[in-house]
């Protein structure tokens, strides 16, 4: 089955940040046509691009629906055949490494002072913790030849 292909836009030429999102876009799709994917998967792509075809570039929230699509292809490929772009789990668990790890941490270290000033103390420790996590699980999915030639960037 055949991916489909995303239409010439030349009036996105003007807005650099739709274009790099357009331009994104393409790079993910290049990338997925490299891999052999199920028809599903690709029916899936195809339904994503034709919605996103039909929508007018001069219409307010073209780029919004540039990055609707994006993710929801990304989601899509991860959920289902484990297929995830460079970086994936090292952003994500950045996020997480503060919130799950930083903050308690730094709450920890507050109430056990008596300062509580000194909160901000674990949220480095939890970014450290959490870049650690993710880039040794793209490391992984590297390793396993689950991790697409592309890179979320905006």
């Amino acid at each position: 089955m055949i991916m489909k292909k995303l239409i010439e836009r030349q009036h996105i030429l003007q807005n650099t940040k739709v274009f790099r999102q357009y331009n994104q876009l393409g790079e993910l799709l290049k990338a997925l046509e490299k891999r052999e994917l199920p028809n599903e998967i690709i029916d899936f792509i195809n339904q994503q691009i034709e919605i996103l075809n039909l929508v007018s570039d001069s219409e307010k929230y073209f780029a919004k629906t540039i990055k609707e699509k994006e993710n929801e292809i990304i989601k899509h490929i991860e959920k289902k055949i484990n297929l995830v772009p460079k970086n994936h789990y090292r952003k994500r668990w950045l996020a997480l490494g503060i919130g799950a790890f930083g903050l308690p941490i730094g709450v920890a270290i507050g109430s056990a002072s008596g300062n509580m000033g000194l909160l901000g103390t674990g949220l480095p420790i939890g970014i450290g913790i959490g870049v650690a996590i993710g880039s040794s699980m793209d490391k992984k999915a590297f390793n396993e030849g689950r991790q697409l030639d592309f890179e979320v960037k905006h």
